[in-house]
């Protein structure tokens, strides 16, 4: 017998997805068993999806096992196509058909207010997950991949770039520590990622070294959609060098802080409460706005306390971060909730705009309101409060013809 290789994920819980084990063999050709939930409405198309694949990578003598738990093509593609290179070498690609949706690129002020993290190994949870409409979708392949598993995740998570539609939430993709992530980039960049998050950055060098293969991927393909990138800040040498890192690329439109890894590197432990991270999230702020770019927030682990993400949502709006990061959906609205404009906010703006625009028709160059002085980023404020709350559907954009 040859060697055998599995990818892929099976058992009771497990839906959406399928395990692939695979032998090459010397003669007899293909013998493929499949063992499938679907198996007398989709069988066949499934065993002629595999030959398929296998005559599109030469492969006319193996033995294939596929334990089917309802995967959707673009998956079984991935799953096989993993297996296939780790037996063999080949830089042939079997992509799935592209969603016209992917193609769209994103903004450097898009709005990031949500960002839910789905396993970049988990089909399940990626199909639907525009469903819930974030702000973005993270697929992650690090942290909440298995080292094991993290060779095939990259294939997973590349065929659900070019199938998934993710309902116009923008995407992204958290890559492994640098320097292992750079090898991710070769199966992302290719298939219109919008943003890619960095973790554990510490310092300018890795962004240079990923913006470098980003470039050499680019050049490669004929690329010229911009891809953005969100180094996540999760050590005290990443917090000193914050200001550092937020200048170094002119792609960069955001950092995150991650407060598990952070807590961790200062040996403290983590609380709702955050006084033990105020410091480090106060420098992460400053760092970004100096910048010019977003300042995102850590993500809160407690999926059943929405009372504690609301209190924690207002503190982080009140200390100047623009968003944060998800790890359920049903976090996605107490965020939105929390940090959109309050009512009071938007009547607040709405006077400061209307006596700011009265007093440029007039060509007065004092601007008042009642018996306060309005000065220019006073009004600078109250616009990106406007904006805001119509881009989080707080307010009409046609508000002024409603006043």
């Amino acid at each position: 017998m040859g060697k055998v290789v599995t990818c892929g994920n099976q058992g009771e819980r497990i839906r959406s997805d399928c395990q692939v084990k695979l032998e090459l063999s010397d003669r007899d050709g293909l013998d493929i068993q499949l063992n499938s939930k679907v198996k007398s409405l989709y069988g066949d198309s499934i065993i002629a999806l595999t030959k398929e694949i296998f005559n599109f990578f030469g492969i006319v003598n193996a033995r294939i096992q596929i334990d089917d738990s309802g995967a959707l093509p673009y998956v079984i593609m991935a799953r096989i196509e993993a297996v296939i290179k780790l037996l063999t070498e080949s830089d042939k690609e079997y992509l799935p058909d592209f969603h016209p949706s992917n193609n769209s690129a994103t903004t450097r002020d898009n709005n990031r207010v949500s960002r839910l993290y789905i396993p970049g190994n988990s089909p399940a949870l990626i199909i639907n997950s525009g469903l819930h409409h974030p702000d973005g979708i993270i697929l992650d392949l690090e942290d909440a991949v298995a080292p094991d598993k993290k060779y095939e995740a990259r294939f997973i998570v590349r065929n659900a770039l070019c199938a998934v539609n993710f309902y116009g939430a923008e995407r992204m993709v958290r890559i492994n520590q640098i320097p292992a992530g750079l090898n991710d980039l070769d199966f992302i960049i290719p298939h219109r990622a919008n943003l890619i998050l960095i973790p554990k950055c510490e310092s300018i060098e890795q962004i240079k070294l990923v913006n470098e293969r980003i470039g050499i991927i680019s050049m490669k393909y004929n690329l010229t959609q911009k891809v953005w990138l969100m180094p996540i800040i999760e050590s005290a040498k990443g917090v000193l060098n914050a200001y550092e890192i937020a200048i170094s690329a002119h792609n960069i439109v955001a950092i995150a802080i991650g407060l598990e890894d952070l807590t961790a590197d200062l040996g403290i432990q983590r609380t709702k409460e955050g006084a033990e991270s105020f410091v480090a999230r106060s420098k992460i702020v400053l760092s970004c706005k100096a910048a010019g770019i977003q300042a995102i927030d850590s993500v809160f682990s407690d999926i059943a306390d929405m009372e504690s993400l609301r209190q924690t949502v207002l503190q982080s709006k009140a200390i100047g971060f623009v968003g944060m990061g998800c790890i359920h959906p049903r976090q996605i609205k107490v965020i939105h909730d929390a940090f959109a404009p309050d009512a009071a906010e938007i009547e607040k703006a709405k006077k400061i705009v209307i006596a700011f625009e009265e007093a440029q028709s007039k060509g007065v160059g004092v601007i008042a309101l009642g018996t306060k002085m309005i000065d220019l980023p006073i009004v600078k404020k109250a616009l990106h409060t406007i904006e805001l709350a119509i881009k989080m559907e707080r307010l009409n954009q046609n508000w002024r013809e409603q006043l």
